[in-house]
């Protein structure tokens, strides 16, 4: 019973709940491999980001990072709570126009927009690109020049800042691919473009430093590179920025052993933190914008599986088989990510056997989680992995071939269905098969 977070439930008949809904009855109506998202949690933790930004800075706005996990539904709950939204893509950003969502508050961003990328954030309106190379301002000059419009723009930096998180996703360092490097000039070179540009308004800065983050002196540290940068610019230029956004990157509760701020605390700190680098620097506060994602949503999901075979080697492992694994979530593979689950029609009995949870890929790395400690794991069981909310769906894949999950959300004892299940007809649908390769005389043909 210790490996459940706090903002889930076991109700009377020992099941694990969701804001209400008994896991194992929404494995029941809606199959599994199953994400299931509280929405409370998820409401409340866009709340507790406002608030405690609000709360220590003047001017503000809190943007849910639409790579953590987009649908349309989130795109209209994210927006009912006064958020904007960061999208790193052409797909993200199609999600966001077909949701309704308020262009003008989109930041969009990636290191290699595409020209039909960013032809279609300009056709939109939206609020605001952040530029990552030279070459993207070439391409806003071929696709603007001429047309009598302006859009506004956003640099992103490299503070040279190495987050204390996993490697693949530090991004704030000199060596990235993100950002333009602030030492060696290539960033206020960016900033001159940008200003001698009719077509371009200079917003200001992003930066992003990492994800996973529980050191919020990280922060600090960026927000006073950023701004010293911000100094040398008005010395050089008499330019003042008015945005000032420093990404996302919070760090959640995967087990035990993470001890994340609450939501509330982290933004407050955060915004005290930029508010001092400022006024020591003499500098006009810009606004501050934060791009959380993970945090957000994160903690807010859990994964549902059916348990099938098991597989027990004496002496060595017992393996217990799901109906999902790398496929539907592969930060374990891709991160060394660790989870903790319980079996949720079993959720309040000891959890006194150790197993390893194993996916059904056809890959000897497919495994969800190392010696695990469950309630007498059986086939039929459902079993539940926290902390899922959050790149799992957004990087699932079909490898093998195995259609993507459906995403439920959970609140008040209701669960909707905001992401349908794949189906076999969509995974081949965009097969082609050549006329040759069709009817008689097909082995006729492959033999010559």
């Amino acid at each position: 019973m210790t490996n459940i977070p706090e903002h889930f439930q076991i109700n009377s008949q020992g099941h694990l709940e969701v804001s209400g809904c008994d896991t194992v009855e929404l494995a029941k109506k809606f199959g599994t491999p199953l994400y299931v998202l509280d929405e409370t949690r998820i409401r409340q933790n866009c709340r507790d980001y406002v608030a405690g930004l609000a709360e220590a800075y003047p001017e503000t706005q809190v943007c849910y990072a639409g790579k953590a996990f987009l649908c349309r539904a989130i795109c209209c709950l994210v927006e009912q709570e006064g958020l904007g939204l960061d999208v790193v893509s052409g797909g993200e950003l199609f999600t966001a126009l077909k949701a309704g969502f308020p262009p003008e508050k989109i930041y969009f961003h990636g290191n290699n927009k595409s020209r039909e990328e960013l032809a279609l954030a300009l056709e939109n309106g939206v609020g605001y690109l952040v530029v990552d190379g030279l070459y993207e301002l070439e391409l806003l000059r071929e696709l603007l020049g001429g047309t009598g419009k302006r859009q506004r723009v956003l640099l992103r930096l490299a503070p040279g800042v190495e987050a204390h998180t996993h490697v693949y996703i530090q991004t704030g360092q000199e060596d990235s691919k993100f950002g333009l490097a602030i030492n060696g000039g290539q960033a206020l070179r960016a900033v001159k473009t940008v200003l001698e540009s009719p077509y371009l308004e200079l917003a200001g800065f992003h930066a992003h430093i990492g994800s996973q983050i529980f050191d919020l002196t990280s922060y600090e540290v960026a927000a006073g590179i950023l701004g010293r940068f911000m100094v040398e610019v008005r010395r050089e230029t008499g330019f003042i920025a008015k945005v000032l956004n420093l990404g996302g990157g919070l760090g959640i509760r995967y087990t035990r052993e993470d001890k994340p701020l609450p939501v509330r605390e982290a933004a407050k700190r955060t915004g005290q933190m930029v508010r001092e680098v400022f006024a020591a620097l003499d500098y006009p506060w810009p606004k501050l914008v934060l791009e959380p994602g993970r945090s957000i949503v994160g903690d807010a999901g859990v994964t549902l599986y059916t348990i099938g075979n098991i597989k027990t080697i004496p002496g060595i492992r017992r393996y217990v088989m799901v109906d999902g694994g790398m496929a539907d979530n592969p930060r374990v593979a891709l991160y060394q990510a660790v989870y903790e689950a319980v079996v949720a029609n079993k959720a309040g009995r000891p959890a006194g056997e150790v197993v390893t949870v194993a996916g059904k890929a056809c890959e000897s790395g497919d495994i969800l989680i190392r010696d695990i400690p469950l309630a007498a794991p059986e086939p039929g069981d459902i079993l539940a992995v926290f902390a899922t909310g959050a790149y799992t769906y957004s990087m699932a894949s079909n490898y093998n071939r195995l259609p993507r999950p459906a995403v439920v959300l959970a609140a008040n004892g209701q669960g909707e269905l905001i992401v349908a299940r794949e189906t076999y007809e969509q995974i081949v649908a965009n097969d082609l098969l050549p006329p040759r390769f069709c009817g008689k005389g097909v082995r006729e043909a492959v033999e010559g």
